[in-house]
């Protein structure tokens, strides 16, 4: 049997043969680790070179995490970060070059521009001066000198701006940030300031591109998503003000203010959008009282009050109820006088008051303001074209109907006319002549308006009986082809005759 002993000093002899093996796996698998992240290397370099970004990207990825000191890669995946947009990954690589590598002015100088891009001007001021200190190349020393004045220059601006927003001095602190954010692009303070001083100059479009900028450049920046939300209420625009608040939300749930905001915003929302589908199906009195209720929902708000109003405006003339519309657009135009819907509705409910005069002014302004609509070139000449007919003769006014009035209307009052004025009726021959000429009148009146093809004609300006405004139609009627009237009693008396001249 072979001893304890024995067989320890067996092991023992084997142990440099193994330590030989360990090695030289060891080294193998140093070797083949180098020369994947060479290869990556390369590979990124050549993809960086033709453009291919992405691809590029993963292959210094990969070198990052196969040799985390390198610090040419951190350098090479900062610079597509860069030229991907992506500054705010570029950064942190930018710092890790100069950690590994301090006296690197390359990545130093091209960090103090990121920084002073985002106006961090006392780290970017740091790095310029660390560059100028550093012996570097005449290039990078004449860029740091520049960039180094430059953000002195900014430094200046900042404090002018600050002074002057204090005292409310908003129109020169704005000119002061508008200095600033010429070069410091990405600064979210400047912007937000800039955005203050337009809201206090009543700039809201500026405000709001400020604050859209500052949204995207800061992360979890539930305070601008709110303001934006706020300013967009204010200028009426509820679609959008709900889109803002909810974004808000997403970042915080339990953000109380943009909470509360969202509730009043989609309740007003889904006001406005059930009235518009009421006047979609052509329900125009339930579309009224559901802006009226918007009115209620939201008094504060001078744009939504006129918002309501306008539709108001547009629902009431659709539905016939002239001097409603007429009103309601007037309060419109009052605060808002280039309202092209508001003059467009005011002067098609004119036309149906037949104050033809009045809807023309209205067409004739909304026109200055939208050229190219359709709808007010076809408005005007039809407003023209019955200012023209009115001067004529009137087929509601003959039978002494509204020009909403039903056909069942239009008949009864024929023949209650038509009775009156019948010509067998009068025995004076001065009286008989003016009884025909009146029951001619009356009965043209009957024929056009319970004629759907004559009605639509008239109601656009064209007198179906009369041939100068059928200049250019084949329709002609017999009242014009005959001297000769057949009458006939409409109340069953029998048939009457009576010669006329129409000139």
């Amino acid at each position: 049997m072979v001893s304890v002993e024995h067989a320890a000093r067996r092991v023992l002899a084997y142990v440099p043969y193994l330590l030989v093996l360990i090695d030289m796996r060891y080294e193998g698998v140093q070797c083949g680790r180098e020369a994947s992240v060479d290869h990556h290397m390369e590979m990124g370099k050549k993809l960086l070179a033709a453009g291919q970004l992405a691809d590029a990207l993963s292959h210094f990825h990969a070198v990052v995490d196969g040799d985390p000191k390198n610090y040419l890669a951190y350098y090479r995946r900062a610079t597509v970060f860069l030229a991907m947009g992506k500054s705010k990954s570029a950064l942190p690589d930018l710092s890790k070059v100069i950690e590994l590598k301090p006296d690197f002015t390359s990545a130093r100088l091209q960090r103090g521009n990121l920084l002073l891009k985002q106006g961090r001007l006392d780290e970017a001021e740091s790095d310029f001066k660390t560059v100028l200190k550093s012996n570097p190349s005449n290039k990078e020393q004449k860029e740091a000198q520049a960039q180094l004045t430059k953000a002195d220059e900014i430094q200046r601006e900042v404090a002018s701006a600050s002074a002057s927003f204090q005292q409310h001095d908003y129109l020169t602190a704005a000119a002061h940030l508008d200095a600033i954010i010429e070069t410091c692009v990405w600064d979210v303070a400047s912007r937000e300031m800039r955005a203050e001083c337009f809201i206090q100059m009543g700039e809201t479009g500026k405000a709001i591109s400020d604050l859209k900028a500052t949204s995207k450049l800061k992360s979890d920046n539930t305070p601008a998503f709110y303001k934006l939300s706020t300013i967009y209420y204010s200028l009426g625009d509820h679609e959008m003000s709900l889109n803002e608040v909810r974004e808000c939300l997403k970042l915080d749930p339990d953000h109380k203010q943009c909470y509360s905001h969202y509730k009043q915003v989609k309740k007003l929302n889904k006001q406005i959008q059930s009235a518009e589908t009421l006047i979609q199906e052509q329900r125009f009195g339930e579309a009224v009282s559901k802006y009226e209720a918007v009115m209620k929902t939201e008094p504060n708000v001078l744009q939504f009050s006129l918002l309501a109003k306008e539709r108001i405006c547009h629902a009431l003339a659709q539905n016939q109820e002239a001097s409603r519309a007429i009103d309601v657009c007037s309060q419109v135009l009052q605060h808002q006088p280039e309202n092209v819907n508001a003059l467009k509705d005011r002067a098609e409910a004119y036309v149906q008051d037949e104050q033809y005069d009045e809807a023309i002014r209205d067409y004739e302004a909304a026109g200055k303001h939208s050229e190219n609509d359709r709808q007010i070139k076809e408005g005007l000449e039809r407003a023209q074209r019955l200012l023209k007919q009115s001067k004529k003769r009137d087929y509601y006014k003959i039978l002494g109907v509204k020009r909403t009035a039903q056909k069942k209307e239009i008949i009864k009052a024929y023949r209650k006319l038509a009775q009156q004025w019948h010509p067998d009726n009068f025995q004076d021959a001065e009286e008989k002549k003016q009884a025909e000429k009146k029951f001619i009148d009356i009965a043209q009146a009957k024929e056009v308006l319970t004629d759907p093809d004559m009605r639509s004609k008239f109601d656009q300006g064209e007198d179906p009986m009369d041939p100068e405004s059928q200049q250019g139609h084949h329709h002609h009627h017999h009242f014009h082809e005959s001297h000769h009237f057949q009458g006939f009693n409409p109340f069953g008396s029998g048939p009457f005759n009576f010669k006329f001249n129409f000139n």
